[in-house]
């Protein structure tokens, strides 16, 4: 009796981790990656390596709620963080020919202003970026680009 109520314990665990298992499916699992953007530095990091280097893992997390980019250039554009996240994750994997350069304009305990400059073989864009923190986060509110 005992090795029948053994047995069918066995059988059952496997039936609902079976389940539990076809359930998920094979590509179930969370797209939304938790990237540490628990200071500054972590947060233009990751902002450098979601636009250059084609990083996708975060990108909803990194940027503010009422995040805005300009673009300034002989038809100045202005593009709000729906479509930016869009852009980005279509570029994902995508690593720009460039050398990037980052310098910290200003910092203080909830903001920061960085300059991140990528130069490529025919041009440079200068991207002016402010950080904020947000809860025990930190987003990116704001890019203003300019190309020479």
């Amino acid at each position: 009796m005992k090795a029948l109520v053994k047995t069918f314990a066995a059988a059952a665990l496997i039936a609902v981790s079976t389940f539990a298992m076809a359930a998920e499916g094979p590509g179930a699992k969370s797209t939304k990656a938790n990237v540490n953007l628990s200071t500054a530095d972590f947060a233009l990091e990751h902002y450098v390596a979601v636009t250059t280097e084609g990083e996708s893992a975060g990108v909803e997390q990194l940027f503010a709620e009422d995040f805005n980019q300009k673009i300034q250039a002989t038809n100045a554009q202005t593009h709000g963080r729906e479509a930016i996240v869009k852009l980005l994750k279509k570029q994902k994997g995508e690593k720009l020919n460039c050398t990037v350069s980052t310098d910290i304009i200003e910092e203080s305990a909830d903001y920061m202003v960085a300059k991140v400059v990528l130069k490529f073989e025919n041009f440079t864009k200068t991207d002016l970026v402010t950080l904020e923190r947000v809860g025990n986060d930190w987003k990116v509110s704001k890019s203003i680009n300019s190309y020479k």
